[in-house]
């Protein structure tokens, strides 16, 4: 596979791990809470700061449960202001810091700055996502090689799902062509994970619910009567109005028992299918056999879709039959190009309706986005909004309704409307993360505008405007300092609480996300003596007193008390100071059973 080679890459290829470690900090004015609700990382997050910096506080807690990810980062077009800012030690990036990137012809290194600031992110967020889980990233024309070869390297070329193309209006006052569309790349963590699992992506086609509904109201009220109910809905249907979307499903007009049906193709996807004789039911003789083959493998799949009645005949054998598509497929339609989904043994009540599979092309102007968002804020204040309808729609496609969903650009905090706009069409109980900046350019700072506080504003008023639930959300600020310094050392002034080295210390250990601080949460947790957590049976202690003038050691005395209080056969023991001689250790492994595993603080820290 062909790898992108760029100024500044052998720095930036293990930069995110080396990125320093901040703690997240609430801050309850700026947060959106329902009555009796604590700021918390469990729910709907929105954190204020460098995103590289922010997604790196968020591996504790969330790594491996983000189930999808949109990110829309700067397309590096010139125009953008966009600052390079991730300070690394290297001359080069001393050059590059806090300094606006250039357009082509003017700035040398502008797509070398653009990759460099790329990589890590998409290094952490690779970390972030689940197992099953999916990112999308927007682009344009730009930086689409770019990104296309930077996202093949980290995430794998076999794990590409799809390209789509995002039309957004023409151009009128274009010199040669109008290019008004952008582009998506879809991820997938492991697409070959996904095909195992049985995943299959589908959404609802405009107006099939209503057309349902319809159906199913005239057959309760005529009865079995499949042709009085097919003319009664015919009629139904000329009633619409001409852009009711109802009226893009004109072939579902057919009825039988299973409801309302379209007729589709009967030969083999792709040519090069079986050949074998169907009879005519009035004539005897065989059918015309599609240039394709039949659709069905075998003989006796053909026979029986034809007595159950989703094969139908046409006036004779000249030409071949063909299949019924359902608007709510039943469980004998077999998963095949789109036209339906296979739904399995569920009840019929619990069978999706009109389903269909996503084209790789979506139209919608952008204008609409600029004019909703201004709207909604009473004036301009974004320049390019996405359209969170469109997102809405992304994210319902690819992730589950309970999906954790992830905005690391998040800009006018679209993708956290998006998300709450998502479970408002489909029921569900999705959660987002918006990581912002504060100052996206030099001209947000100069004016003091709070990219990020926009955006909370912005959901907010969405909440209150679209009347969704569970709008609620917890604002947060990455804390001013890190909680290690750059040797793994605690730095200057204060040091890092109790808790935090806690958090810390079991998800570097577990991958798990810290149970808490209470007994309820957590009944392992005993700061007084030193235990914060267990794990797959392994007992997780911190032997640490911040501020203290005398230091927590591990000693013969820790470890009998422990011995007589903790089941667990394995022990790891962060601790400030080891006063024991290996041949004590072993005695004591020895005596009562367990292995015990010692690590300094802050030097074992990983």
């Amino acid at each position: 596979m062909p790898v992108l080679q760029f100024k500044g890459k052998t720095a930036v290829e293990n930069h995110h791990w080396t990125v320093p470690h901040h703690t997240l900090e609430f801050d309850r004015k700026l947060s959106c809470l329902g009555k009796g609700e604590e700021p918390s990382l469990d729910g709907n997050l929105i954190i204020e700061g460098d995103n590289l910096l922010a997604l790196k506080a968020l591996l504790p807690t969330h790594a491996g449960k983000v189930k999808c990810i949109y990110i829309d980062p700067p397309y590096n077009t010139g125009n953008e202001g966009w600052i390079y800012n991730d300070n690394l030690t290297q001359p080069q990036f001393k050059e590059w810091i806090d300094k606006e990137v250039g357009k082509e012809g003017e700035d040398a290194c502008r797509h070398d700055k653009w990759c460099c600031m790329m990589y890590p992110r998409l290094a952490l967020l690779k970390e972030l996502l689940h197992s099953d889980g999916v990112m999308l990233v927007s682009i344009d024309d730009h930086e689409l090689q770019h990104l296309r070869m930077l996202m093949d390297e980290l995430f794998g070329e076999e794990n590409l799902v799809a390209s789509l193309v995002w039309e957004k209006g023409r151009k009128n006052d274009a010199r040669f062509w109008s290019v008004g569309h952008e582009y998506m790349f879809v991820y997938a963590k492991s697409k070959d994970g996904l095909k195992t699992k049985g995943v299959v992506w589908r959404e609802p086609k405009p107006g099939a619910a209503e057309l349902w509904d319809a159906y199913a109201s005239l057959r309760n009220d005529i009865g079995a009567d499949d042709a009085q109910v097919e003319s009664a809905l015919k009629e139904w249907f000329e009633e619409q109005p001409a852009k009711h979307p109802v009226k893009k499903l004109r072939r579902y007009l057919h009825v039988d028992q299973f409801g309302p049906w379209r007729d589709r193709d009967i030969s083999w996807p792709g040519g090069g299918g079986p050949r074998y004789d169907v009879p005519h039911p009035e004539t005897g003789k065989p059918c015309v056999v599609p240039d394709a083959g039949w659709r069905f493998a075998h003989r006796e799949e053909m026979e029986r879709q034809i007595e159950i009645g989703l094969v139908v005949f046409r006036e004779d054998h000249t030409k071949p039959p063909f299949r019924k598509a359902h608007l709510r497929p039943i469980p004998d339609e077999v998963l095949d190009n789109g036209d339906s989904i296979e739904i399995g043994d569920e009840e019929p009540e619990e069978l999706d309706i009109g389903m269909q599979v996503m084209g790789s092309y979506i139209y919608k102007q952008s204008q609409i986005a600029v004019r909703y968002l201004r709207k909604l804020m009473g004036k301009k204040v974004f320049p390019n909004p996405k359209d969170h309808e469109v997102l809405a729609r992304l994210i319902r496609y690819c992730s589950p309704p309970n999906a954790l969903v992830l905005d690391s650009f998040a800009g006018s905090g679209s993708t956290g409307q998006a998300t709450l706009e998502a479970n408002r069409l489909d029921g569900g109980s999705r959660q987002f993360i918006l990581a912002q900046q504060r100052h996206d350019t030099k001209e947000d700072k100069n004016k003091g505008r709070n990219i990020c506080k926009l955006a909370a504003e912005r959901v907010k008023r969405a909440v209150k405007q679209e009347g969704y639930q569970s709008g609620s959300f917890t604002y947060a600020r990455l804390s001013e300092r890190p909680l290690f310094g750059e040797y793994k050392d605690f730095g200057e002034g204060e040091l890092p609480s109790y808790e935090d080295i806690a958090k810390y210390v079991f998800y570097t250990e577990t991958s798990q996300e810290f149970p808490g601080t209470t007994k309820k949460k957590n009944p392992a947790w005993d700061k007084k003596a030193g235990r914060i957590g267990e794990h797959g049976g392994r007992s997780y202690y911190l032997l640490y007193r911040p501020n203290h003038i005398i230091d927590w050691a591990l000693d013969t005395v820790f470890l009998k008390e422990v011995a007589a209080k903790d089941g667990n056969h394995e022990l790891v023991i962060y601790c400030e100071k080891v006063w024991l001689h290996r041949e004590q250790l072993q005695q004591f492994e020895q005596e009562h059973g367990k292995k015990v595993r010692p690590m300094l603080v802050p030097f074992n820290l990983k």
